[in-house]
């Protein structure tokens, strides 16, 4: 928590200092010791905490429902089985309602998006100085667990949404695509350069919004966590008060987390909806 040696700006930008792995152009490849190190090691930097902890999370994701289907028996079923069928008939109840082509991959594409992005959002709830104090006593000294709030993870899934948008249009439309890109919503070839711009402006923002959508509510989110922890140094009435508070906000950031996860699997339903329609 803040204190000690550290001011509490120095604290907030510590805990949002993400380990990062990349070519100094003076002391070459290495990891960042500060937030100026990470800046001069360019675009080609690796924020390794949030590689390492979303695939981490994944993996677990995929043993977790492995576990699940491999004990899924008729008879009595476990707690952990309900909980997993639960899930699965709510997204597939989901995919039913919001996508309106045939594709068998959706569906399963839709439950790995909400769980994965579910497990990476409930990184939230963990105190913000467990970890990093944790790391710190084996010499790490910046680690953000919440793969979520680093807009390179987010920005990443989305574009993997968006270059399925663009496979799926190009494979159910062909040159029907090109057709809806350069003559919609003015069916003359004069509005082409117009439709055209309209057209891709409409449909990269699709990927950025998606991206920054989760990215900025979970690190609004991460940031009054930061915040309130900072109260904590502020004396036995405020530190107390902090307590309440971040049980209050982290009640309240369950709704968020789900809700967040909810909207990244349906928004990316919908899309991949829009790219089976011929029109």
């Amino acid at each position: 928590m803040a204190g000690g040696n550290q001011t509490t700006t120095e604290y907030i930008q510590h805990h949002l200092q993400n380990l990062v792995f990349g070519n100094h152009p003076e002391h070459g490849w290495g990891f960042a010791h500060s937030a100026q190190d990470a800046a001069d090691m360019g675009f080609w930097a690796i924020h390794l905490d949030s590689l390492l902890w979303s695939a981490g999370l994944g993996v677990i994701f995929c043993w977790l429902f492995y576990r699940a289907a491999r004990k899924a028996s008729t008879e009595v079923p476990t707690g952990f089985q309900n909980f997993a069928e639960w899930i699965i008939e709510f997204i597939d109840s989901t995919v039913k309602d919001s996508f309106h082509g045939r594709n068998k991959m959706i569906a399963p594409l839709a439950l790995t998006i909400f769980v994965w992005v579910f497990l990476m959002n409930l990184m939230d709830l963990i105190p913000v100085d467990l970890v990093p104090w944790a790391f710190s006593l084996l010499g790490v000294h910046y680690q953000k667990i919440v793969p979520s709030t680093d807009p390179n993870v987010t920005l990443g899934m989305a574009l993997a949404v968006f270059i399925l948008m663009l496979y799926y249009s190009f494979k159910i439309k062909g040159v029907g695509f090109i057709k809806e890109l350069t003559l919609h919503p003015f069916n003359h070839w004069a509005f082409i350069p117009v439709n055209l711009f309209m057209e891709v402006v409409g449909l990269l923002a699709k990927p950025f919004s998606l991206g920054l959508r989760l990215f900025g509510n979970m690190y609004a989110g991460e940031m009054i966590f930061i915040l309130i922890a900072t109260m904590y140094s502020a004396g036995l009435i405020l530190g107390i008060f902090g307590g309440f508070l971040q049980m209050g906000w982290a009640i309240f950031h369950i709704l968020i987390i789900t809700l967040q996860a909810f909207i990244f699997m349906v928004l990316t339903v919908v899309y991949l909806s829009m790219a089976h329609e011929d029109h």
